[in-house]
C-alpha cells in the first residue's frame, strides 16, 4: 500500500483498484469459482476503456488534435457540433456507422472483412500491461516489456492484408512501404528500449515505474538518446506524418487504405490514434517515471499524473504532424540504417559499460545522476559527429538537381542569350 493513500476503502478514488477488489471479493462469495476470473477481466478492461481510452481517443486522439493541427495551421478546427466542436468526433462515427462499405471486385472479400478486425485486437491487448497506477496493472507480467513488444508488432500484418486483399495497385504500394518501414525501424526502436533494460536490470514495466521512483529521476533523463530514438522510431512505425508514406495521398491515393469506407476504413482510422496512446503511454512508463512524479504522487491521484503525462507525451505527435512535411520513402530508409540503427548501438554500449562500472561500486546513488549528466552530453556529442561522418552538412547546397538553377529575375529581351 502507498503511503499516500488514507484508507484503503472502495470509496478512496485514489486509487481505483480498491473498488474492483471490493466488487472481486464480494463476486467470489455468491459466483461459481472460476467466473471471477473472466469478472476481473471483464471489470479490468471496461474501466481502463471507459476511463482512459474512450475518452483519450474520442476528446483527445480526434477532437484535441484536429483542433490543435488546425490552429496550426491558422484555421478554426471542430466548432459546430455539440460546445465548441466537442460532439464532432461522436457525429463523425456515426456517420461512418452509415455509410455503406464498399468491395471492389476481383478483391478477397473475406481478408478485407478480417483486415480491420485483427488491426483493433492488439491495440486492446497493449493497455492490458500498461500500469495506471502502483496497484492499477491489468496484467502485471515479469515481461511486460517484451509483450508490448511483441504485440505492437502485430499491427503491420493487418495493414500488409488490407493492402494486398484490396486488388489495388496503390494499396499494394502502401502495403509494400509499410512493411519495409517496419522493418527498418523496428531494429533501432528495440536497440534504444535494451538500453533502458541494461541500466533498469528489469524488463517489467511496473519494475522500471519503481525504479525511478527509487532513485528519484527518470530512465529518460538517464538515456536521453534512447528515448529520441523510441520517439522517431515509433512515429514511423504508427505512420504519422512526416513518416506516413504508406498513405501518401499526394503519391499513392490513401495507401493501403485506398479502397476501404464506411466503419471498416472507421476501425483503422480509430485505431491509428488508439495505437499513438499506447505508444504514449509506453513512453510515459519506460522513460518518464510512469505515475510519479517527484512525490507529487503523494497528493494527486497517481493514475491521473499518469493520463496527464500520456497526454503531454501525445502532444509530441500532433506537434510533429502539424510542423514538418512528408519525407521521401529513400530518405525514411537511408535515416533508419544509416542513423539511427549506429546511434542505437553506440548507446547500447555506452550503457552497458555503465552498468558494469554502476555494479562494480555497490549500485550508488550518485552515479546514477552522473550517468544522467554524461549520457546528455554524449548524445549530443554522438549526434554530431556521425551526422558528420555520414555528410550532412547544414549550410551546403543540396545535391538535388534544381528545376531552375540560376533564377535572376527579369531580363530585358535584348540581353538574353
Amino acid at each position: 500500500m502507498m503511503p499516500f493513500l488514507a484508507s484503503d476503502k472502495w470509496y478512496d478514488i485514489r486509487d481505483l483498484s480498491n473498488i474492483s477488489r471490493e466488487i472481486l471479493e464480494g463476486a467470489d462469495k455468491v459466483l461459481p469459482f472460476g467466473i471471477v476470473y473472466v469478472l476481473a477481466a471483464l471489470l479490468g478492461f471496461v474501466a481502463s476503456f471507459l476511463i482512459f481510452v474512450l475518452p483519450s481517443q474520442l476528446f483527445v486522439g480526434v477532437y484535441g488534435e484536429r483542433k490543435l493541427i488546425g490552429r496550426i495551421q491558422s484555421r478554426y478546427g471542430p466548432n459546430r457540433v455539440g460546445p465548441f466542436g466537442l460532439l464532432q468526433p461522436v457525429a463523425d462515427a456515426i456517420k461512418l456507422i452509415q455509410k455503406e462499405a464498399l468491395t471492389p471486385t476481383g478483391s478477397d472479400r473475406v481478408v478485407m472483412y478480417i483486415a480491420p478486425l485483427f488491426f483493433v485486437a492488439p491495440a486492446v491487448l497493449l493497455f492490458a500491461v500498461i500500469p495506471f497506477g502502483p496497484n492499477m496493472v491489468f496484467a502485471d507480467v515479469p515481461v511486460s516489456l517484451m509483450y508490448f513488444l511483441a504485440i505492437s508488432s502485430l499491427p503491420v500484418i493487418a495493414n500488409f492484408m488490407a493492402g494486398w486483399s484490396a486488388n489495388n495497385k496503390y494499396s499494394l504500394f502502401g502495403a509494400i512501404r509499410i512493411v519495409a518501414m517496419t522493418i527498418s525501424y523496428e531494429s533501432p526502436l528495440v536497440m534504444s528500449l535494451l538500453g533502458v533494460v541494461v541500466i533498469s536490470g528489469t524488463i517489467s514495466l511496473q519494475g522500471m515505474v519503481f525504479w525511478a521512483d527509487e532513485y528519484k529521476i527518470w530512465l529518460g533523463m538517464v538515456t536521453p538518446l534512447a528515448l529520441v530514438i523510441y520517439f522517431i522510431c515509433v512515429s514511423a512505425e504508427l505512420n504519422r506524418t512526416p513518416t506516413d508514406i504508406a498513405e501518401a495521398e499526394s503519391e499513392i491515393v490513401a495507401g493501403y487504405l485506398t479502397e476501404y469506407s464506411g466503419m471498416k476504413w472507421g476501425l483503422f482510422y480509430g485505431m491509428d490514434i488508439g495505437y499513438a496512446i499506447a505508444a504514449s503511454a509506453f513512453a510515459v512508463t519506460v522513460f518518464l517515471g510512469g505515475w510519479t512524479f517527484f512525490g507529487l504522487e503523494e497528493w494527486v491521484p497517481p493514475w491521473l499524473i499518469f493520463i496527464a503525462k500520456t497526454h503531454l507525451f501525445y502532444m509530441l505527435f500532433i506537434w510533429t504532424r502539424g510542423t514538418l512535411p512528408r519525407l521521401r520513402s529513400d530518405q525514411l530508409m537511408a535515416f533508419a540504417w544509416k542513423y539511427l540503427l549506429p546511434l542505437a548501438l553506440f548507446n547500447l554500449f555506452i550503457l552497458a559499460t555503465q552498468r558494469m562500472l554502476w555494479a562494480e561500486e555497490g549500485y550508488a546513488d550518485a552515479y546514477v545522476y552522473l550517468f544522467a549528466m554524461f549520457n546528455a552530453l554524449a548524445a549530443i556529442i554522438l549526434v554530431l559527429v556521425w551526422a558528420d561522418f555520414n555528410g550532412y552538412k547544414p549550410g551546403a547546397t543540396p545535391t538535388r538537381p534544381r528545376l531552375i538553377k540560376d533564377a535572376r529575375g527579369y531580363v530585358a529581351v535584348e540581353e538574353r542569350k
